[in-house]
């Protein structure tokens, strides 16, 4: 591990001190960042304009060009962009073909796409580990050390706790939000703590609106009842918004007046990864006793369908057919789960996925 410059700019542990403005842009951009994807989450003019228009008219006039000579040229950003768009077409089209949400191949999709950007950011963190300096592939200042490989094994733990996509729905209220229960608050603190990490570990001068903004812009909505299970539409929709942000605007965080970069300190970087590391084993370790206790197949069966948050989250947002699709996995009923209250409750729906 090699000794870290301190920076020549004044620092107050993580970041830099910058300036007001750079206060007020970080919550300027994680409000846009959230309020775009709810309006997308609602409107199918949103999702249009958002998803598909913007995006082929950037694409041919503007994103082929715009990174030249910036710190955003490169694939990286191009290939980021576009994964993260398919995956929230990918959840656009669960809200508007139902036949997509009892087909378990498709519901494989989503676990799929996070999974897979885990372990990307894994094997970046241990790639980071040993640049010391300007990293050539990025052109940003870069201190590999442990933290790298703690976080990347935060990372690891993170991805194996991830279970219930079986049981993904959309809300039968007009939000139609694409609810995944299994993906609880603590796995997304767990989530938040290990990808902002990896993002200060790896992409540091980057981590203020890539990490701060864009974590707090799909977590926060998931700590309100109206945005509560949907979190990962909000992380795709928001991922895939910054994304095209980036490209478009590639000076924003780097050489505008805006640009707040990373304090460099090795004890922050230490610290926020030992956290995530720590949090992250809570979360494995839970999960795993939760498995082993009510013996759940996490591959085909909801972990935690049975938490009174779930139940809730059931009772309100969920559509009698899932109710009883989520119950049966169970092999209980809608009703001894507490989703519902009317003892002459007799649903006629199917209970199978895939039918």
């Amino acid at each position: 591990m090699a000794t870290i410059t301190p920076p020549d700019y004044p620092v107050f542990f993580l970041f830099e001190q910058g300036e007001w403005w750079d206060y007020v842009m970080l919550i300027l951009v994680t409000g846009a960042l959230a309020l775009t994807a709810w309006w997308a989450q609602r409107s199918k003019v949103a999702v249009m304009l958002v998803f598909v228009i913007a995006p082929v008219l950037l694409t041919i006039f503007w994103w082929p060009h715009s990174t030249e000579g910036t710190a955003s040229a490169g694939w990286f950003p191009i290939v980021k962009q576009y994964s993260a768009l398919a995956g929230s077409l990918c959840l656009v089209a669960l809200q508007y073909f139902k036949k997509l949400r009892y087909q378990y191949w498709y519901l494989v999709i989503p676990p799929a796409i996070l999974a897979i950007n885990i372990i990307e950011a894994v094997i970046r963190d241990f790639q980071c580990a040993g640049i010391d300096g300007v990293d050539p592939s990025q052109g940003m200042v870069t201190w590999g050390g442990p933290w790298n490989y703690m976080n990347g094994i935060a990372g690891i733990l993170n991805l194996l706790a991830i279970s219930g996509w079986i049981g993904i729905f959309v809300a039968k209220n007009k939000s139609k939000a694409i609810v995944w229960g299994d993906l609880t608050i603590w796995w997304i603190i767990a989530y938040d703590l290990w990808n902002f990490a990896y993002v200060y570990n790896c992409l540091a001068d980057r981590a203020w609106y890539s990490g701060v903004a864009l974590l707090a812009s799909c977590t926060i909505p998931a700590l309100f009842k109206w945005g509560r299970g949907a979190w990962i539409q909000y992380r795709a929709y928001t991922l895939t918004l910054w994304s095209a942000v980036v490209l478009t605007f590639p000076h924003f965080m780097h050489d505008s007046v805006f640009a707040h970069r990373s304090a460099h300190n090795p004890t922050a970087l230490m610290l926020i990864s030992a956290l995530s590391l720590i949090v992250n084993i809570a979360v494995f370790g839970y999960h795993v006793y939760r498995i082993v206790k009510y013996r759940r197949n996490p591959l085909t069966q909801e972990v935690y369908s049975d938490t009174p948050q779930y139940v809730e989250m059931v009772r309100d947002f969920a559509s009698d057919t899932d109710k009883i699709r989520i119950a049966s996995r169970l092999g209980k009923t809608p009703l001894e789960l507490g989703y519902v209250d009317d003892k002459t409750y007799r649903p006629a729906a199917s209970a199978s996925v895939g039918r």
